[in-house]
């Protein structure tokens, strides 16, 4: 069955992440320098912690890959991880107090673990790294075909960028020139004024980020059954990405505080072609794209390490006790930008495979060129009636 599918393995402190990614089709040509793009976003910005000064991320490339293009086995990756050598060999003392917010407790309560650091190693970000790894390969593939995912940070703590008078395109561009990835200029220096009182508060910040894939064809995902509706496996995969803890398919929040007749994107015809003056449902109509841009907006928490402790339990004595600081982030949502641009490539480029299947990228590009586009002759409406059920 074609469809792309990705699983990863690792520790935050351990040897490496390593991640196989299954499904790309053979004859794509990989650029580890787009890896390695996608690998460093995700490590700069404003508000990133000490971590991110001893790790260069790099994806070693271990299998499906021969003479630079993809041979339609799965694909091996290895991003080690440097801080390790400060880890390794060492006894590290234990930890006890579960940390409001992470999944130190849960987790030791699921696996019976003795430690919950067993937990955090797993559940921490650093995960993500080889999804943006893998995600990049995805983004090569799509971007064969002419669809363009970018993203940028709307929102941060208190502070909202104004972005309504610039198009998508417009919002990616201003967005790759600021340090916090955000379009709107006063907005982005205010975004690191807040991040800079949040380090001297020992605060943390979350924030508002947005993605648009462009070029997308109408016809991607299914209403006939509800797991392949397309905006909930979007919606599935942005959460699963450590705190992200809402996402809407465009401005879904604000359009419920709007009538219906201001919320639906009218349905035109322009030079033989079906369009849409407006982007509101995000460009996905009974989880299918519609062939406008493709926009979600995510949130994402204050992640729950911070320098002010908060009130926790020491399990072992069942007394109360303040969480003990773990280096972290300030305010992560910056370098979120890519890791949420790579799992929406993951889960469109599942979505395109699905719709087209092919072994090859020939055979992909082929049946990509056939899709229907919207135009009018597309349609095949007898215009007459008819009994559905005899």
């Amino acid at each position: 069955m074609a469809g792309v599918r990705l699983l990863t393995a690792g520790e935050s402190h351990g040897p490496a992440l390593v991640g196989i990614l299954e499904g790309i089709p053979a004859g794509l040509s990989l650029d580890e320098e787009a890896i390695r793009r996608d690998l460093v976003r995700r490590q700069r910005g404003v508000g990133a912690g000490a971590r991110m000064t001893i790790e260069t991320d790099s994806a070693k490339v271990l299998s499906g890959i021969m003479a630079g293009r993809t041979t339609g086995a799965p694909i091996a990756l290895l991003i080690e991880n440097q801080d390790h050598e400060n880890w390794k060999g060492r006894a590290i003392p234990p930890m006890t107090t579960p940390r409001p917010g992470h999944a130190d407790l849960a987790g030791a309560l699921k696996y019976g673990h003795d430690d919950f650091r067993l937990t955090l190693e797993r559940a921490s970000a650093r995960e993500t790294a080889m999804r943006v790894a893998a995600g990049a390969v995805c983004r090569l593939f799509l971007g064969e075909l002419g669809i363009r995912i970018g993203g940028y940070v709307a929102a941060l703590g208190p502070v909202t960028a104004n972005l309504a008078s610039l198009s998508f395109e417009q919002r990616l561009e201003k967005a790759a020139l600021q340090p916090t990835g955000c379009p709107d200029a006063d907005a982005a220096a205010e975004m690191e004024a807040t991040i800079r009182q949040a380090m001297e508060a020992g605060e943390t910040f979350g924030g508002i980020i947005e993605v648009v894939a462009l070029g997308v064809p109408p016809g991607l995902g299914s209403y006939v059954h509800s797991d392949r509706r397309l905006d909930a496996r979007l919606g599935a995969a942005v959460l699963s990405v450590p705190a992200i803890k809402g996402v809407e398919i465009g401005p879904a929040f604000q359009n419920t505080r709007l009538p219906g007749t201001k919320v639906h994107d009218p349905i035109h015809v322009q030079d033989g072609h079906i369009v849409r003056p407006s982007a509101r449902s995000g460009g996905m109509e009974g989880g299918v794209t519609t062939g406008q841009p493709l926009w979600l907006r995510a949130a994402m928490k204050p992640i729950p390490t911070t320098l002010t402790p908060q009130p926790s339990v020491e399990v072992t004595v069942g007394s109360a006790a303040p969480t003990r600081y773990e280096r972290s982030d300030v305010c992560p949502v910056p370098r979120a930008v890519p890791v949420i641009e790579a799992v929406v490539a993951l889960v469109l480029a599942d979505a395109v495979l699905e719709k087209t299947g092919g072994d090859s990228l020939a055979e992909v590009r082929a049946r990509w060129a056939a899709l229907p586009k919207g135009r009018l002759e597309d349609f095949r409406l007898l215009n007459r009636p008819q009994v559905f059920w005899p």
